[in-house]
């Protein structure tokens, strides 16, 4: 999901990030926070007399969305400013414990037994692991990186034939990496019948699957 900015409609400034972090939302608890960080950009900008905005970020490791209040610097303003509050010591541990959750949770999707290294899944294929890379990075097979393992590939992207789902590139120029296209493939979708997009693709749903990505590339929620 790419970074989101939004300008609060006032006269605003000054020079702190102010982050909410939560798991990926349901539509009316991320709205709730929206709004909530909105208020806070608002008064925030009255109290400096400059420009604040404030920006959605996700983090594809920890899972996590952070609502950050991003204070600008003014062109020139003819009144001081008093000066920012420091980030809330408690909203950056829980971002910081989130984000380490994160971590560990790829460290154990990686050592899962259908993972399996660069060298095993050319094998599987029938090619080389110079082609497998190509292919990964041209979003043609799944690929997933972890800090001490290398790249990770699960075994069960290939169909019936031995051959990897026909729908991968797409879903990755969709959903814009391979941790995002991942998640999407593991986690059951309301557009599918409440199944995985990986079991509706077993079911050669190709379409269906197609089109539940592009519902979560514009953001709609389940």
């Amino acid at each position: 999901m790419p970074t989101t900015k939004t300008v609060a409609n006032q006269p605003l400034n000054a020079s702190s990030e102010i982050a909410l972090s939560m798991k990926l939302p349901r539509k009316a608890d991320f709205e709730k926070a929206l709004i909530r960080q909105y208020a806070k950009a608002i008064k925030l900008s009255r109290k400096a007399g400059h420009q604040v905005s404030f920006r959605v970020v996700v983090d594809p490791l920890a899972g996590a969305q952070t609502i950050s209040v991003v204070e600008e610097e003014p062109q020139s303003h003819p009144f001081p400013v008093e000066e920012a509050p420091e980030p809330d010591a408690e909203l950056q541990a829980a971002l910081t414990a989130a984000r380490e959750r994160g971590r560990r949770r790829v460290a154990e999707i990686l050592a899962e037994d259908v993972m399996v290294s660069a060298e095993t899944f050319a094998e599987l294929l029938g090619v080389s692991r110079v082609t497998v890379n190509t292919k990964r990075q041209n979003g043609q097979v799944l690929g997933l990186d972890g800090a001490k393992r290398g790249f990770r590939f699960p075994s069960w992207q290939l169909d019936r034939d031995g051959r990897p789902y026909a729908v991968l590139p797409k879903l990755h120029e969709l959903l814009g990496g391979a941790w995002a296209v991942y998640r999407f493939l593991v986690t059951p979708h309301g557009a599918l019948g409440g199944r995985k997009a990986l079991d509706a693709l077993k079911r050669g749903q190709d379409g269906e699957v197609v089109a539940a990505a592009e519902s979560v590339a514009r953001g709609d929620f389940r």
